[in-house]
């Protein structure tokens, strides 16, 4: 039994599919090692395990998961991150959670995110603060940073996370794992979720590219009326079968040289980043150099929509909220309507643009973040909300891009410094490309395997 959280999940799925293991033996595992493992990380905000649903027609039947602590889950409590909402309980579950649920996956509780998932680190009142256990010194990433906790620690072997401005791949790179995006319209935010302006998309934290696939292929149904609809795979296709081909000769473009002005990568980020171009190009792909693509505007542009959407939560008591939460509701109550409706017009315009000039490329490469994994206190450290907010930009200059255009974007864990900090890097695929994109991620996995490299203990 012991070895069995160094299993994938759906080599743990084929385990119970051949009745070598119950689902309820899977789950105990998990449970003591989160019980022993937990203190030190902070994955969890919630622990509890669901009711299994058996789906023996599943391939993660049985497989124990965990979902992001800002999804509603019907009787257990979603905190949002925030001492505001802690003994909150919602009525419904979210549609995801459903679908979820209805693969035969068990939950095992609601994983750790700051207040209304706002930020690049893990930290909120309700629960302890998310570390990397590479180094528990040091933050997970955020918002999805106890997903990637749980998933690096072999608390779960996949997770649900989303990412509304790198919040699946900060964590992924901080904590080794992979974790991949969505694009737009892929997974429904249904039936209460709302993404004022499409920045926001589900995802999956996991060991192995294949992992993520199959959670992917239980989360891609959409619901009636959802805002977005990402076009479907062809009849008779998985997203888990794009995992498990060959991607053909790619054309990708390259770059670690953020547009954005005082943002220069760590560098150990930009060797990650060269070594994973040397491996591309290794594979027969042709890769080209190019420039960021994405304007120093473009970070007005973001900061204003992320300040008009942190107004979406209703709070009793404002004084409840973490001082940079507050500062992002402060700011969006000075936004003038017409200054909203400019950022949401500017920001479609300049996304349509930028895919436009990516559309010759099949993916693109960059560093996931700018720095190796930080302490927590290092956001915050100088007590001004502007420059906490200025620092997440210089530690992650690469990641909303894709949120602005909706395109599916992917952080591999292939690269870990001398002093064992793990360092991602970032592919991101054609919009509504998750097949191609996951097929070149694979690729990359089977070429330089990560899945049994693990922190201590």
């Amino acid at each position: 039994m012991s070895a069995l959280h160094h299993l994938s999940a759906l080599e743990q799925g084929d385990l119970i599919h051949n009745g070598e293991v119950t689902p309820q033996e899977l789950a105990e595992h998990y449970l003591k090692r989160i019980e022993r493992i937990d203190p030190q990380v902070g994955a969890f905000v919630t622990v509890r395990q669901d009711t299994h649903v058996d789906n023996p027609w599943s391939p993660l039947n049985g497989v124990p998961t965990a979902i992001k602590d800002n999804i509603p889950t019907a009787g257990l409590r979603t905190t949002f991150g925030s001492r505001a909402l802690e003994h909150f309980v919602p009525e419904v579950d979210g549609h995801l959670v459903t679908l979820i649920r209805n693969a035969g996956l068990v939950s095992l509780g609601k994983t750790n995110t700051p207040e209304f998932a706002l930020s690049v680190y893990s930290d909120n009142d309700v629960a302890r603060s998310s570390r990397t256990p590479w180094d528990p010194s040091r933050s997970a990433g955020g918002s999805s940073g106890g997903a990637a906790a749980a998933v690096a620690a072999g608390l779960v072997p996949v997770a649900h996370a989303n990412d509304g401005g790198g919040s699946v791949r900060i964590p992924a790179s901080a904590c080794g794992v992979f974790g991949l995006k969505t694009s737009r319209g892929r997974v429904s935010p249904g039936p209460l979720g709302v993404d004022l302006f499409g920045l926001t998309v589900q995802g999956a934290i996991s060991r192995t590219v294949a992992d993520a696939a199959a959670l992917l292929d239980v989360m891609a149904v959409p619901m009636p009326g959802d805002p977005h609809w990402a076009p479907p795979l062809p009849a008779g296709e998985t997203f888990l079968q794009a995992a498990q081909r060959e991607p053909g000769k790619l054309r990708i473009a390259a770059y670690t040289e953020s547009g954005f002005d005082s943002v220069t990568a760590d560098p150990e980020c930009v060797k990650a980043f060269e070594e994973t171009r040397r491996l591309l190009v290794d594979l027969g792909h042709d890769v080209e150099d190019i420039k960021d693509p994405y304007p120093q505007e473009v970070i007005g542009i973001f900061q204003t929509l992320w300040a008009a959407q942190s107004l979406r939560f209703r709070v009793a008591n404002e004084d409840e909220l973490r001082p940079i939460t507050r500062w992002w509701r402060e700011r969006g109550r000075t936004l003038q309507g017409g200054a909203v409706i400019d950022a949401m017009y500017d920001a479609q315009l300049l996304a349509r643009k930028i895919v436009t000039e990516l559309a010759r490329f099949d993916a693109v490469l960059t560093p996931t973040l700018a720095m190796p994994p930080v302490a927590p206190g290092w956001f915050s450290e100088t007590g001004d909300p502007a420059d906490e907010i200025q620092r997440q930009t210089r530690f992650s200059p690469f990641a909303g891009g894709a949120n602005l255009t909706g395109q599916p974007s992917a952080s591999l864990p292939l690269y870990w410094t001398p002093d064992g900090l793990p360092i991602g890097s970032m592919v991101s695929g054609r919009p509504a490309g998750e097949a191609q994109l996951l097929s070149l991620c694979a690729q990359l996995e089977r070429a330089k395997p990560w899945k049994d490299r693990w922190p201590s203990p």
